[in-house]
């Protein structure tokens, strides 16, 4: 077997044992194609590659200038690969045993305050072409928490209008209910009812609440588009994406009194520490009024 058979292996035992999201798994074999590529110039093989051999790799990739956080994601793929490898006994020794991943600080993520969300919303004009759906999109980031994969999967079947709920298919096709408030509700009501109404659609897209003019489904990079045409618009000049409204709710909930737990629950993370990165933004958020407003300062 050659380096692309043992990558295909790895695909589907990431995809079937490992259930991980699509987007997680390019990311695994983009970084393990890499190291590949790197190994093939050297004649070396999947299985009689040394500690050396990884560390040159990630020396070379240093120095090309890649972040950090991208060095730190490289060596957890490849850590991941030889992991798989010893798990189908491919090979009896890791070689990345004693191979350390970078400890990352904390990135506290950009938000967006109340106000800047609802002047975003209201930029937009209901009566144009799209505007009922740009709206939906909007309200729906940012009252649920969701990942833009999760909207743009989102299907009309999975919403239960007479509860408040919305089926979410997660990362590794993993499901959760999310409460819905009645504002996003009502805003995804108009939506279904007139504009998404009269629009003609392909088979594929049926149960797709957000499509295109063409009947499509929408894309990641249309909804990147949309967003950042309306913070221009706005003049937010902050660096938005899809993501900035999950931020954005998780940090205004924490900040409210939500339960951690809860919150959690709701923006689907395994782990609590990976929610907790809203509690030191919320720390941040205090530390900055105290250095504004407190009169010693």
């Amino acid at each position: 077997m050659n380096w692309d058979n043992y990558i295909n292996d790895f695909k589907s035992y990431l995809l079937i044992e490992r259930s991980l999201s699509k987007n997680t798994i390019s990311s695994y074999i983009n970084d393990i194609k890499k190291f590949s590529n790197y190994s093939i110039l050297l004649k070396l093989s999947p299985l009689k590659i040394s500690r050396k051999n990884i560390t040159n790799f990630l020396t070379k990739i240093n120095k090309s200038g890649i972040s950090a956080r991208t060095q730190a994601r490289t060596i957890s793929s490849i850590k991941a690969f030889y992991k798989y490898l010893i798990i189908e006994d491919y090979i009896k020794s890791n070689p990345t045993l004693l191979i350390e991943t970078p400890r990352l600080s904390i990135k506290i993520p950009e938000i967006l305050s109340i106000k800047e969300i609802d002047k975003m919303i209201s930029s937009i004009d209901l009566s144009k072409s799209n505007g009922q759906r740009n709206t939906a999109i909007l309200e729906l980031l940012y009252s649920c928490g969701l990942r833009v994969t999760e909207l743009i999967n989102l299907k009309i079947s999975n919403i239960n209008f007479t509860d408040n709920y919305i089926k979410i298919i997660g990362k590794g096709n993993k499901e959760r209910l999310t409460p819905i408030n009645n504002k996003a509700l009502d805003c995804l009501n108009l939506y279904l009812r007139n504009d998404r109404y009269n629009q003609k659609l392909n088979n594929k897209s049926k149960d797709i609440v957000f499509i295109n003019n063409r009947g499509n489904k929408l894309t990641r990079v249309m909804i990147f588009i949309i967003i950042k045409k309306l913070a221009n618009k706005c003049c937010i000049n902050k660096n938005i994406s899809p993501h900035t409204f999950r931020h954005s709710f998780a940090t205004h909930l924490i900040k409210g009194g939500a339960d951690l737990r809860a919150v959690q629950e709701m923006l689907g993370h395994e782990s609590i520490t990976t929610t907790e990165i809203y509690t030191h933004l919320d720390k941040e958020y205090l530390r900055s009024n105290i250095m504004k407003f407190h009169p010693r300062n």
